[in-house]
């Protein structure tokens, strides 16, 4: 059992790992580098007239190798951490009598993406360089407390079976969002509202993937280890 939690895990979090940077450097990266320039100062957007006081380029993906290894290093650990958590699901769902395979896998990974980045977004969003945002140990405790409340939710509506639980499960789910994010007073930063949105929604989008190819991959190993 050792074995297979181990492979599982790993080898799901390499792909995971791979699929985000690829998916980032392409999609995710280039929006990141010319928000760094409306953060430095370099590009400034006027909201009146749409268009920008400074037409400085934003720098090659390709000029940085090191930034990107870094990046990479940083997902492989993420979502092998990620992968250990999911496999150890998988065993647990095993003993109930559910059958895990690459397709079940699969719904896993969309699970954890929901809990773990898009539950939390819809109160703290990817923020691009030259947001503003709330005090950071608020917006930590609120991110921690509704991947909890998201991850136990939906496991809930999953496998509970009784009226009561798959209740507690919606209000676990609903909770974080009827509390609320931290947020400022008003709403100030550097970047293009419109720059920003992009980097959202590419964001959360390259995410989605990730995660699927994540649960995907664990399912298909694990049930190859049988």
């Amino acid at each position: 059992m050792t074995r297979k939690l181990l492979s599982s895990a790993l080898f799901a979090g390499l792909a995971g790992g791979i699929a985000a940077t690829v998916l980032q450097l392409f999609f995710v990266v280039p929006l990141l580098l010319e928000g760094e320039l409306y953060e430095s100062g370099a590009r400034v957007h006027f909201s009146a007239s749409g268009s920008p006081q400074s037409v400085a380029e934003a720098p090659s993906v390709w000029l940085e190798p090191m930034r990107h290894i870094g990046t990479f290093g940083m997902n492989l650990v993420t979502f092998a951490g990620f992968a250990f958590v999911m496999v150890a699901g998988f065993a647990l769902a095993e003993r109930q009598g559910k059958r895990i395979d690459a397709r079940s896998g699969a719904i896993w990974g969309i699970c954890g993406f929901l809990a773990v980045q898009l539950a939390p977004a819809l109160g703290l969003p990817p923020e691009l360089p030259g947001t503003i945002a709330a005090d950071l140990a608020s917006r930590q405790t609120w991110w921690l407390g509704t991947v909890g409340a998201t991850l136990v939710g939906l496991g809930l509506l999953g496998y509970a079976r009784a009226p009561v639980l798959l209740g507690l499960g919606v209000l676990l789910i609903a909770a974080p969002q009827l509390i609320g994010a931290p947020r400022l007073d008003t709403y100030f930063g550097v970047a293009a509202p419109e720059l920003a949105a992009h980097f959202v929604t590419r964001a959360l989008g390259t995410a989605a993937v990730a995660w699927a190819i994540l649960g995907a991959v664990a399912g298909a190993i694990w049930s190859a280890s049988d």
